[in-house]
């Protein structure tokens, strides 16, 4: 299952979607996440499946990789279909038994729910697919360095959000290696139910977090040792620029944002 997890990963190839400017994706990767919440019917929906896979295809990302991100979410998934399924009100009743009652109003709703999450999850692990570490960062501290006027720490934000996405593979990594490890020793994390489960992984937990602050004491060190003082003085070894394709790009989304409210109006 760590294996699954793609947040944070990065898949380096040569696409249109890489070569894109990173304040050009991250400003798409809101929008998509805002029609996300507008579309409410299976044809808005259809609107941001094809535009996903579109994208996907552009990217050169294995469509496989992207919905094998959604595999550690089925729990969440199921938990959420049967929450609003059973305890959504409506009008127009399926099945009514006992204190069992499914409408076709709570249906819809605990699709559409799933659905969202299905999307906002791989529109973020595609953003991070197609978006090295360090252009992210650039990305973010130049979308938030308006708000330095009123000593907003933009730079130490952007900064800390990099380092957190780029240290999830690596603690996944070592998860992996310590569960490895266990195993030979005769740990069982596969046999018994939920919560036996659970208690099997409480002893992943100390090594794991002694490992995570190792290797933040590491990152520190290297940090002070190359004389690292924030943003102040900064310079970048690639200078970001808004191209002819980053404003393509853009206007499709905006045509994207048209299309969902105009269904949402019309349907």
């Amino acid at each position: 299952m760590l294996n699954n997890i793609t947040l944070g990963q990065y898949y380096p190839v040569d696409s249109r979607i890489h070569r894109l400017d990173p304040r050009t994706k991250l400003i798409c990767a809101i929008v998509f996440i805002v029609d996300v919440f507008l579309a409410d019917s299976f044809i808005g929906y259809a609107i941001l499946l094809a535009f996903l896979y579109a994208v996907t295809r552009l990217s050169n990302v294995p469509f496989k990789m992207l919905l094998r991100s959604l595999k550690p979410l089925r729990m969440i998934l199921i938990l959420t279909f049967l929450l609003n399924l059973f305890f959504t009100q409506g009008e127009t009743v399926w099945i009514e038994w006992w204190i069992i009652r499914i409408t076709k109003e709570a249906f819809l709703q605990a699709l559409f729910y799933s659905l969202r999450l299905v999307f906002l999850v791989a529109g973020t692990s595609l953003l991070t697919l197609t978006t090295s570490p360090v252009a992210l960062a650039d990305g973010i501290e130049i979308l938030l360095s308006p708000l330095k006027i009123i000593h907003f720490p933009a730079h130490e934000l952007a900064m800390m959000m990099t380092i957190a996405l780029r240290f999830i593979p690596t603690l996944l990594e070592e998860t992996d290696k310590i569960m490895k490890a266990q195993m030979a020793r005769g740990a069982d994390f596969e046999s018994g139910n939920l919560i036996t489960r659970a208690k099997a992984m409480v002893p992943l937990l100390v090594p794991l977090f002694v490992s995570a602050f190792r290797r933040a004491g590491d990152l520190a060190m290297a940090m002070e040792s190359r004389c690292y003082h924030g943003g102040e003085g900064r310079t970048r070894l690639r200078v970001l620029k808004i191209t002819r394709a980053d404003r393509i790009a853009m206007l499709i989304l905006a045509l994207l944002t048209v299309c969902v409210v105009l269904e949402g109006m019309l349907f």
